[in-house]
């Protein structure tokens, strides 16, 4: 019977960990444009984007909205886009959820 309950409280540790892997992922360290206004995304908060902020391949997002791309390049930041601090634009996913539950 002690076997039986090890082999059992195994098997539900192995499933809990494995949930906890396949669960909704972390949002890293970006900006975004949010309703209009460039927003920071840092340690799982959102807030108003108070300075400019420089991407680790030099691309420079301001709050504004304006990213000069490392080339030269300036693009608008459409809403619902974000940029992580690689300098990877992109569709924000956290945006997308957020729509879809409100």
């Amino acid at each position: 019977m002690l076997f039986t309950s090890l082999i059992m409280m195994a098997a539900c540790f192995a499933t809990t960990n494995l949930s906890a892997q396949t669960g909704p992922k972390k949002m890293k360290e970006c900006c975004m444009m949010k309703d209009g206004k460039m927003m920071h995304h840092k340690d799982g908060k959102t807030m108003p984007m108070e300075k400019d902020m420089t991407m680790a391949n030099g691309t420079k997002c301001m709050t504004n909205g304006e990213c000069i791309m490392k080339n030269g390049e300036k693009k608008m930041m459409k809403e619902g886009e974000c940029m992580d601090t690689k300098g990877t634009m992109d569709k924000c996913e956290m945006m997308q959820k957020t729509s879809k539950s409100d």
